[in-house]
């Protein structure tokens, strides 16, 4: 008998990611990317304008096809990222935008004039400057929601922003998705924020210009003030250091528990408050009840400059 012999060929993904409707051409891709990219260009820069008070451009910077991991690894590692959900339109997709962004919008809102503000270097962020970026990030999805026209009316869910840190996944797993890409300028520093959204309901998609975006807003609006207080409500570890008496190296390695090393002043003892590695305040240790405390005597700056040390 002749043995039968089976061979299975591997059916070719990106050939039935296109037979599924998983994977358009670039043609269609890029005109898709393009009417969003005209979109936001059109009335974002007047949302964040009138909500920020800063001078701030959008508009159109390209776009990219390939695998959803792989775009987002692209992007580096001086960005952050948001997963977003957007009922009857796509459940998982993801906003990204370059850390100079922030930053930069963080100085200019807590009073830098934008001719002294400098490109900063891309880096992660901090929390507080990911409390901004979620705001942001919350005025891409509003806009993207009314561009794509999603039925029924649903409001986008976005997780919390996270610095980039791209787990891979199983080539199977992943999925053929679109980068639309979209310079933003604040003064001086011009940036990215990108849309990552798979093709496969990005195909499906008719691209409408919403009506009533951008008019009538106040020259300050609630959110702009709402992000200033948010900076300043965000949370901030605060760290005490007290000066001791200074000991020879022989008598430090000798001591033992239960051993006392006096405090380096001998009346009001000086403490030093510092949080990020930066000094803040200058204090002197106390006592209340049965907790001991800080009492502040000087600081380390005004109020701007606190923030800007607590921001960097």
């Amino acid at each position: 008998m002749n043995a039968t012999v089976n061979n299975v060929h591997t059916f070719d993904r990106r050939l039935l990611a296109r037979m599924t409707g998983n994977l358009g051409d670039d043609q269609t891709v890029g005109k898709l990317a393009e009417e969003l990219g005209q979109v936001f260009s059109e009335f974002l820069p007047d949302i964040l304008n009138a909500e920020t008070q800063q001078d701030i451009t959008i508009t159109y910077a390209g776009f990219e096809t390939g695998l959803k991991t792989r775009l987002l690894a692209g992007l580096g590692d001086g960005v952050a990222l948001c997963t977003v959900g957007l009922r009857n339109w796509c459940p998982d997709f993801t906003l990204a935008i370059d850390s100079p962004a922030i930053i930069t919008l963080m100085e200019m809102l807590l009073g830098a004039p934008s001719s002294e503000v400098e490109e900063p270097k891309p880096r992660q962020l901090s929390d507080i400057e990911l409390d901004v970026a979620s705001m942001v990030f919350e005025k891409i999805a509003d806009v993207l929601k009314s561009a794509v026209n999603a039925p029924g009316g649903f409001e986008p869910v976005l997780e919390r922003p996270h610095n980039a840190n791209i787990k891979p996944v199983a080539e199977g797993e992943d999925v053929f998705a679109a980068c639309i890409n979209i310079s933003i300028g604040l003064g001086p520093v011009l940036s990215t924020f990108s849309i990552i959204v798979p093709q496969q309901p990005l195909l499906k998609t008719t691209v409408v210009f919403p009506k009533g975006i951008g008019q009538n807003r106040k020259a300050k609006s609630q959110w702009g003030e709402q992000l200033e207080e948010q900076v300043r409500r965000s949370s901030v570890n605060l760290e005490a250091r007290i000066k001791l008496q200074s000991l020879t190296l022989k008598t430090v390695s000798r001591l033992q528990a239960g051993d006392i090393i006096p405090f380096h002043d001998a009346k009001d003892v000086r403490v030093e408050v510092n949080a990020n590695g930066r000094d803040l305040y200058v204090c002197e240790f106390g006592r209340s009840g049965a907790r001991y405390t800080v009492r502040i005597k000087d600081t380390h700056g005004s109020d701007n400059d606190i923030l800007n040390h607590l921001m960097s």
